[in-house]
């Protein structure tokens, strides 16, 4: 099959003096049957490049495969009576979620399992499923779970009565992906989040239960078009709190969930850079906030007085505080230092650090644990030891091993090095990187790496375990992960020097350390891969450009690359919500700033390496017209005979494919991918 060149059809758009010229703006219509013509001669073609790859892909499919436990447990969780959890059995695609009734840990081997949800059972007859929120009703007659069919964050909100095991007839349309479901303490009502048509979350609804939605009230609506929306109840579950959300401001209001038909009372309201969150702790209220404290400071404050605050520990600009997690007794926190994760506990004006033995790891409290617990369930995880759940005492604080993720197949992590290193960047910052590889991958010099990278809205790229990934290791691939500037591995500073007029950092500490890492041996440009989704999409993209000789292969997947137009375009789901993370083209100084390094804009006459590109036809975050335009000007404009692909999932969103098995069959292809181009 020949590659298409896609044909033009010139839109033009000028400003602050500028004119930009795109001929493939008309794919952005869905409707054109010819848009849907091009994307599927893509697929063709894709599959037709992929099929000299079968043999490949399915050694590397059925490796991971034969990694998939018979089954798989999630160590279950308190709440109230009863003991929550969810499980995998060996040949199902979904999870199964379930309870038992015990009167503490040890009389759960004996208790009778109940199901609550079984996903499987939901996604007969349909390709795509995706259950998100499941919300609890405080008696634990009813669970209240969000459901979708499309790869939307359009999701719709079903309830269940686990007594009669039946579906209510409240059936409610129209909800947002997540953050988005809670119940009032006596269970008669549901509160919801509700999306616009630009699928901005933006209306805090109360249905009661046993009547229909249209008759639902409507409680807040944040009309500023640069909030989102959520819900989310305190860890003691007496209040529910509206939290409006920009990317630098908060604003929160708070609902009694004892009291449900009370008006939202507000807590404080917003100001422009001031980021804050709440908990609630016997009488009084925890502050999160990072007002006069760049990595947040943690204050207290009784319920009849929301201004009188007090600190609960002195500031620490070298510790990043992100969550707070309060139990009857006890209050935990966690964060960020050093360049981890870190889970403390507050003693008296004092965080006690929690103490592990790898120097490389990641570690989180498990949500959703019961506020009056004796317990505290801690998830640790690193590129070496897989998911362990640990029961830390809320007492004495003693620590025990409830369970360590099994790994099916040969498996000695004795056999496998993870370690940090850093890579000095232009400007003489030192970017950290983290690698996973066998111990014996660099024995003969150089090894196959691939480099990834996210670097955007703060969030931070952590080691994690994977047994699919073995199968690569064991092939001497090196696994890479460059935490640049854009993310929040080093605190808020980190991130704030990653976005807006400062975005440039983030490609600039990627190529620095794909440079670092052939300096130093670890491969060459031959046998190195980028790999970036999303705002990760986007990172490898514009590197692309600025660097693409650097790199062998580069797989941007559901990338965000045509970030000018889709800036400038209000009538784009989550357009408004950005402009704090990556400026208002508007804006002169961010049009021509935002211009220099955006992938579509600077495509250019000359060499790409090959690149693995993916998109979803239903994706609401990232249009999938983006990666499709930006596939058609490289196919134009390139002077290499290098691979170019473009796979678009035709039922499904920004999430790829639903169930766990066709997900690693599309992982499968996309390694199968890469290695081809190394030479394997």
């Amino acid at each position: 099959m020949n590659k298409l060149i896609a044909k033009h059809n010139l839109h033009t758009f000028e400003l602050h003096g500028d004119v930009r010229h795109d001929e493939y703006y008309w794919m952005k219509d869905k409707s054109n049957p010819e848009v849907i013509a091009y994307l599927e001669h893509e697929n063709s073609y894709y599959d037709e490049v992929m099929k000299p790859l079968e043999s490949l892909t399915t050694e590397l499919y059925e490796a991971m495969v034969a990694r998939v436990p018979a089954s798989e447990s999630q160590v279950p969780i308190q709440k109230g009576p009863y003991y929550y959890y969810y499980r995998l059995e060996k040949e199902k695609q979904y999870p199964i979620f379930a309870r038992k009734r015990a009167e503490n840990r040890a009389a759960l081997a004996s208790s009778e399992e109940e199901i609550t949800i079984n996903e499987n059972e939901l996604a007969k007859g349909h390709d795509y499923l995706s259950v998100t929120e499941q919300r609890y009703s405080k008696d634990h007659r009813y669970v209240a779970y969000l459901e979708n069919r499309n790869g939307t964050d359009n999701y719709t909100l079903f309830a269940k009565d686990l007594y009669t095991g039946e579906l209510l007839e409240d059936t409610i349309p129209n909800v947002y992906i997540y953050s988005s479901v809670e119940w009032s303490n006596c269970g008669r009502y549901i509160f919801y989040v509700k999306l616009n048509e630009l699928q901005r979350p933006y209306q805090v609804w109360r249905h009661e239960i046993g009547t229909k939605y249209t008759s639902d009230e409507l409680l807040f609506e944040e009309t500023n078009v640069t909030f989102n929306l959520f819900i989310k109840k305190s860890k003691s579950n007496r209040f529910i709190f509206v939290v409006s959300k920009s990317t630098m401001t908060t604003e929160v209001q708070i609902i009694d969930a004892d009291d449900p038909l009370l008006a939202p009372q507000l807590f404080e309201a917003r100001r422009e850079g001031i980021e804050y969150d709440l908990e609630h702790w016997e009488a009084e209220l925890l502050l999160l906030t990072n007002e006069n404290a760049l990595n947040f400071t943690l204050l207290r404050c009784p319920l009849e007085n929301f201004n009188e605050r007090t600190a609960v520990v002195p500031y620490d600009e070298n510790r990043f505080i992100e969550n707070i997690y309060p139990f009857k007794h006890h209050v935990y926190v966690t964060g960020r230092e050093n360049g981890l994760e870190q889970v403390w506990r507050i003693e008296g004006d004092s965080l006690i650090q929690l103490d592990w033995d790898e120097v490389i790891y990641s570690v989180s409290l498990v949500p959703y644990q019961d506020y009056e617990a004796s317990e505290v369930l801690v998830q640790y995880q690193s590129f070496l030891t897989p998911k362990t759940t640990i029961r830390i005492d809320i007492e004495s604080g003693e620590k025990e091993v409830l369970q360590e993720a099994s790994v099916t197949g040969d498996y000695d992590r004795e056999q496998y090095v993870q370690h940090q290193v850093w890579a000095t960047a232009a400007d003489g910052v030192n970017v950290p990187i983290l690698l996973h590889y066998k111990k014996n991958a660099l024995d003969n010099g150089p090894a196959p790496l691939i480099l990834n990278a996210y670097g955007s809205y703060g969030y931070s790229s952590d080691p994690f375990f994977s047994a699919y990934r073995l199968p690569l290791l064991d092939k001497g691939v090196i696994i890479a992960i460059a935490q640049v500037r854009g993310g929040s591995e080093l605190g808020r500073t980190w991130y704030f020097n990653g976005k807006m007029q400062k975005k440039r950092n983030s490609f600039t500490d990627f190529i620095d350390a794909a440079n670092y890492l052939i300096a130093q041996g670890f491969t060459t440009t031959e046998i190195i891969a980028a790999r970036g989704g999303s705002a990760g999409g986007l990172l490898v993209g514009a590197v692309s450009n600025m660097a693409g000789n650097r790199f062998k292969v580069i797989v941007p997947e559901v990338p965000f690359v045509d970030i000018l137009t889709t800036m400038l375009d209000d009538s784009i789901p989550l357009t408004t919500l950005e402009w704090d993370e990556w400026g208002n083209p508007q804006n002169e100084d961010d049009y021509f700033y935002m211009k220099s390094y955006s992938p579509y804009d600077n495509v250019e006459a000359k060499p790409y390496p090959n690149m693995y590109i993916t998109t979803g036809l239903n994706d609401p975050r990232v249009g999938y017209w983006e990666p499709a335009k930006w596939v058609a000007r490289l196919r134009e404009l390139k002077s290499d005979d290098n691979t170019l692909v473009l796979k678009t999932n035709m039922g499904a969103g920004h999430f790829g494919a639903s169930g766990r098995f066709n997900q690693l069959r599309e992982l499968a292809e996309c390694y199968s991918f890469i290695l081809s181009k190394f030479g394997f």
